[in-house]
């Protein structure tokens, strides 16, 4: 063997590890390079802290960096629309919430949310508990509806700003319990309104449990119901709507890893096993109990009813109720 072959085949030797190295533990190789998984939204909020241990497991799990790339704005359409722009190789993945749909309910984006985006995984939900003013008269569900029924237009409730979960969660509510008339009262951001529902400025508020504790612990607010059947088990003790007399009122947010439609389905697979096993524990499991949230490890085809539904609710909410965000 020449001396040149030799340093050839010497040099083959040394790169063959680094190219097994490059390439994943997935179907057919994949991942061969780092994944991006894009959060719609800011550092710092649920989502960026559902994506980080997330992306950690998936990592562990592939062989490959899974990047986490905040592109907030616009409601997470900015981000969103940046794996529409991606090639469906798997490459590019999204972490969002259930913001995904009421956005794309109410507002025009630059893709289809139905049509563009497939579930790779829902990952957890949580009902939203529905809070009263200290002063305010019915003392849960039940009475809540028959209060508004008898006062149409004279409640105000809060929300996190127009088109949010809050503010179609209480829509919903108002046409499942018959059409009654509230007013909305928008804010910019969920402490404001939980302030003012407390000094009374305010009469109702559906949100989330952690924004809620402090208000509940201090006994500043009541707490009339649940906008969904499984209460958390660190929340308090209050009723359903089945239990209150409204079994098709259901509403809750959600955490999910969705990709780009056309994605291959044996990745979507390898995907979603991996995540629904970051769910039975470690980092994101424990976040999501603080959330209130019930883990949902759904089949890909199972996750992409559940987001369809959720899709078609909002979008016929928000046409009902005349809500649009220019």
């Amino acid at each position: 063997m020449s001396s040149f072959t030799r340093r050839a085949f010497g040099a083959m030797a040394l790169a063959f590890p680094a190219v097994a190295r490059a390439q994943g533990t997935g179907p057919g190789g994949w991942p061969s390079r780092p994944v991006r998984v894009i959060v719609p939204f800011p550092p710092g909020g649920s989502n960026d802290a559902v994506a980080r241990p997330l992306a950690e497991h998936l990592q562990g799990k592939f062989g490959q960096p899974f990047v986490v790339e905040n592109r907030p704005g616009a409601g997470s359409t900015i981000g969103s629309a940046e794996v529409v722009r991606s090639p469906a190789d798997g490459l590019t993945l999204m972490v969002t919430s259930s913001t995904f749909a009421t956005s794309g309910a109410t507002q025009r984006t630059p893709y289809d949310p139905a049509a563009d985006f497939e579930a790779v995984a829902m990952l957890a939900a949580a009902p939203l508990v529905i809070l009263a003013a200290p002063g305010f008269p019915p003392g849960n569900m039940a009475e809540l509806v028959a209060y508004l029924r008898a006062n149409p237009g004279k409640v105000d409730y809060g929300s996190a700003g127009p088109g949010s979960i809050n503010h179609l969660s209480a829509e919903l509510f108002a046409q499942k319990a018959g059409g009654v008339q509230m007013q909305h009262v928008p804010y910019r951001g969920m402490g404001p309104a939980t302030t003012d529902l407390a000094a009374g400025t305010i009469q109702l508020l559906f949100t989330t449990l952690p924004s809620a504790r402090g208000v509940i612990s201090s006994g500043r607010v009541k707490v009339l119901g649940w906008t969904g059947e499984n209460r958390p088990p660190s929340g308090p003790q209050a009723p359903t709507p089945r239990e209150s007399g409204l079994p098709d009122y259901q509403a809750s947010i959600w955490w999910g890893l969705l990709a780009r439609r056309g994605t291959p389905p044996e990745i979507r697979a390898a995907l979603n096993a991996a995540a629904n096993e970051a769910l039975s524990g470690g980092r994101l499991a424990t976040y999501l109990e603080s959330e209130g949230a019930a883990p949902t490890p759904l089949s890909p085809a199972e996750g992409e009813a559940f987001l369809q539904r959720d899709l078609a609710q909002w979008k016929q909410v928000a046409s009902t109720a005349n809500i649009r965000i220019e």
